[in-house]
């Protein structure tokens, strides 16, 4: 009978050893904590035996994975009449498992983890399964949060014909760019390889989304983080950003070394570091200019390339101004369909009103 006894314990002993080896193994292939998938077969467990053998809501599940402990018990509550024999007991029987229970006592009944049957053996395995896919859902999220405001390099799988989106591959996962977040006139090629400026990162049922973008301005800021070494290391200071994608952006630059000229830095020799900047953005005029504390400064620059002779702040401090401008820059200034001076407002938050210094507007 004892050999019978030993051969048991040795046995659930070796089950026991099995079942943390699976889960040390789940963490290291998957990279996911034994002590998360450990909680969640606990909690299958603790469902099962209440559900299976009518265990009451503090039946005791401990599985740990540090000291390979896995306990199971249902506790019972010491009666002279049983009326409930699963959540009650005899002090008699009770006897076995706590010397001197009395009447009105709880004790915990130990249960063997091979006696909970298919059903809570299938539980845990969907807990695992669950637990697992939760945890790389968890992961994702993680690693996705850390790309939030980045560029990242996709990979062009298709291309919806109908709606005009693309389907890209940015690392082991799939991302869509919808129509509207894509430059106008923009055609992928798959397999190409293209630069996208992550807006978000959104945690659906099906897992984390990113959302991304070809349109944003910020975009633009991080291509020049990327070109310009000074921007990078904070020598220079992007103040602002207005883009019209596909069309044009405007770009405000700060120094914080007056050794350092930002839009020359900017634009780098011949024009290196922004024609690199365009060529990625497929030939997008980009304006870089000079940021100034001093709004008539700033308005000033922000109207760039036309040449600006006064600027009027509105004195009742609306953020409105008037802009007057020689009477052969006035076209420049305003630009195509008014662009330029659209893109100077958006960049400079005021309202700008721009007039010839003749005062003559023409037949316009």
């Amino acid at each position: 009978m004892a050999t019978r006894s030993k051969a048991k314990d040795k046995e659930k002993e070796n089950s026991t050893a099995e079942f943390f080896e699976a889960l040390a193994l789940l963490e290291k292939e998957k990279g996911i904590p034994a002590s998360l998938l450990a909680e969640k077969i606990a909690t299958a467990i603790g469902n099962a035996i209440r559900r299976d053998m009518g265990a009451s809501e503090d039946s005791v599940v401990r599985i740990d994975p540090n000291t390979h402990t896995f306990y199971v018990a249902m506790r019972k509550t010491v009666v002279d009449d049983v009326l409930d024999p699963a959540q009650e007991i005899l002090p008699e029987e009770a006897a076995k498992y706590a010397m001197g229970a009395t009447l009105g006592d709880i004790v915990e009944i130990p249960l063997d983890t091979r006696q909970f049957g298919r059903i809570a053996a299938q539980t845990a395995k969907h807990v695992i399964r669950q637990g697992i896919r939760e945890a790389e859902r968890g992961q994702l999220f993680a690693e996705y949060s850390s790309r939030q405001h980045d560029i990242v390099t996709a990979t062009v799988l298709k291309t919806d014909e109908v709606r005009g989106s693309v389907t890209l591959e940015i690392g082991k996962s799939e991302a869509i760019l919808p129509k509207n977040e894509q430059v106008p006139g923009e055609t992928f090629q798959d397999g190409a390889r293209i630069k996208v400026y992550v807006v978000d990162v959104v945690n659906g049922d099906k897992g984390p989304r990113l959302m991304i973008s070809r349109t944003h301005p910020g975009l633009v800021k991080r291509l020049f983080e990327m070109e310009v070494p000074e921007i990078f290391d904070g020598t220079i200071e992007v103040k602002a950003i207005s883009r019209e994608a596909g069309s044009r952006t405007k770009i405000a630059v700060w120094s914080n070394d007056e050794n350092v000229d930002p839009v020359g830095a900017c634009i780098g020799p011949k024009g290196q570091r922004v024609s690199t900047i365009v060529e990625e953005l497929g030939g997008e005029k980009i304006d870089v200019v000079k940021y100034s504390n001093e709004p008539e400064q700033f308005i000033a620059a922000a109207l760039s390339p036309a040449e600006v002779v006064s600027v009027e702040l509105d004195p009742e401090g609306t953020k409105a101004c008037r802009v007057t401008v020689p009477d052969h820059q006035l076209s420049l200034a305003i630009g195509n369909k008014g662009q330029n001076a659209r893109l100077a407002a958006k960049l400079t938050g005021w309202k700008i009103d721009i007039k010839p210094e003749s005062g003559f507007y023409g037949e316009e």
